[in-house]
């Protein structure tokens, strides 16, 4: 098992511990590292890990945790690693939930942010499978599908609004404010399960309670990709639902009617701190090396459950 999943197996059971981990590892100063320090310390890691030596170095594990992809063992391409996450996203996530005028910005930034998240589960996902299997073509079609769809289902907000011509305030409302909340988490969550739809066809790798692997799991696929959608799903129905709640509560103060001007500002800070505050609780609603019962594996991986239970890479 790769230092980073012996780690997060060893440390990452609980929400707290969890959560803790992640704040530390989404410090963008991470990013300033080169690939050959990163190599380096993962290495390290290896090395300590084959001596049974625990880690002391607080800045090599976390470099590691945030730049390594846990079954290659490669760097992560810099715009897709976890510290940069939120400095990449929030400017799309914001732009895509604030109303438009039409529907081409619409179009347009739901483009961006859709193709953002295509290709950040893509790299982060849980590749084991692909040891045995390349990627084809048909995968690379799949992702442009997945972002063509999204980005149509995304802006149909302001599609409906222009197209039916709608004027009225309270309908206005509905589809600025109320659908999106719904549309961002579902479209969040078909994202993950459309381009990790691999992972639940071929399987996963599993490991036994020692960190050695067993063979591969279509279940547990299925379980990491069905976890990291709803991740993904409560990240963004969030992130769309509570500034749009604020809004429409504020608007009928005293201060926000006598200065509209503060909506528009107020707007796009509140989805800011709300994403921020959203990424690293999202990415701990369900821990990064899962366990699944051997009543719940094939038949064949079920000796190889000693304690009762497997192991696996839920990928993020």
């Amino acid at each position: 098992m790769d230092p980073n999943l012996l780690y997060w197996k060893n440390e990452g059971q609980s929400f707290v511990s969890r959560l803790r981990i992640w704040v530390d590892l989404l410090d963008p100063r991470f990013l300033l590292a080169s690939d050959a320090e990163i190599q380096k310390a993962h290495t390290r890691l290896e090395k300590q890990q084959k001596h049974n030596v625990t880690v002391n170095e607080g800045h090599v594990l976390n470099l590691s945790l945030a730049s390594v992809h846990a079954d290659s063992g490669h760097v992560l391409p810099l715009i897709f690693r976890p510290p940069a996450f939120l400095p990449a996203s929030a400017p799309l996530v914001i732009a895509s939930i604030l109303p438009h005028r039409g529907v081409l910005p619409a179009l347009f930034w739901q483009f961006l942010l859709q193709s953002y998240s295509v290709g950040f589960n893509h790299v982060n996902r849980n590749s084991s499978s692909e040891k045995r299997q390349k990627t084809s073509e048909k995968q690379l079609l799949l992702m442009a599908g997945t972002i063509s769809f999204s980005t149509c289902a995304g802006a149909l907000p302001q599609i409906f609004i222009n197209r039916l011509n709608i004027t009225s305030a309270p309908v206005q409302t509905f589809f600025r404010s109320i659908f999106p909340v719904p549309l961002s988490a579902a479209l969040a969550f078909y994202n993950v399960l459309s381009i990790r739809s691999k992972e639940s066809k071929s399987g996963i790798q599993v490991f036994d309670s020692d960190g050695n692997p067993v063979g591969f799991s279509k279940t547990a696929g299925q379980k990491a990709v069905r976890e990291t959608a709803l991740s993904r799903a409560a990240l963004m129905g969030t992130t769309a639902a509570v500034p749009n709640l604020l809004v429409l509560l504020l608007k009928r103060t005293q201060l926000f009617q006598r200065n509209s001007l503060l909506v528009g500002p107020f707007h796009f800070l509140s989805a800011a701190v709300v994403l921020g505050l959203m990424i690293p609780t999202s990415f701990s609603l369900f821990p990064q090396v899962g366990m699944i019962s051997k009543e719940n594996v094939e038949e064949d991986l079920r000796a190889t459950a000693v304690n009762g239970h497997l192991y696996y890479h839920r990928g993020l």
